[in-house]
């Protein structure tokens, strides 16, 4: 009976080596970043084109697609140098809209309300 569970741990550690252990663990991309600061919500628009629209607050973040000059977004709160915000209608790029996000503070224009 020992050698069986022996065996039985290790095919299971075999397993979880492979890939699966990998699968299971959180990724920075499927963690949910809080803000560290609120601004009252207000609408903004992309400045630029070819911005990444990121899962977090920062480069390490994996890229959810690309926004371009013009997209609308609504902004909640901060983290930083980044929003938090969502796409208030279809981006340029194919992102629907409701999708969140963040996005480097400095490459949106701000609208009032």
């Amino acid at each position: 009976m020992t050698a069986l569970r022996r065996l039985a741990t290790v095919a299971l550690s075999v397993t979880l080596l492979g890939g699966t252990a990998a699968a299971l663990a959180p990724t920075a991309s499927a963690a949910t970043p809080s803000c560290t600061y609120n601004v009252a919500d207000h609408n903004a628009v992309v400045d630029g084109n070819g911005i990444n629209y990121r899962t977090g607050p920062s480069t390490a973040y994996t890229s959810k697609g690309l926004l371009y000059d013009g997209d609308d977004l609504r902004v909640y709160c901060g983290n930083g140098s980044w929003y938090h915000t969502k796409l208030t209608s279809r981006s340029k790029s194919g992102l629907k809209a409701g999708t969140y996000g963040w996005i480097r503070k400095d490459m949106l224009l701000q609208l009032a309300g």
